[in-house]
């Protein structure tokens, strides 16, 4: 599901709110905490020019 959601993520990267959308649905769906934080060390690497913002309050939402 890790991968999968990657993908995904690197597809809807042109809009601000498919990526947002896909994000959350990605953490909601990734098993283990591990999986989580890989995830989100990815998304800083890839994309947190564009989106840090997005980023860090989806995962901060999970962590709630």
């Amino acid at each position: 599901m890790l991968e999968f959601t990657k993908k995904v993520l690197q597809k809807v990267s042109f809009d601000p709110r498919l990526f947002e959308k896909e994000l959350r649905k990605g953490i909601r769906n990734l098993q283990s905490t591990r999986e989580i934080q890989h995830l989100r060390q990815w998304c800083l690497e890839r994309f947190s020019k564009q989106y840090s913002l997005i980023i860090d309050n989806c995962f901060n939402a999970s962590y709630a």
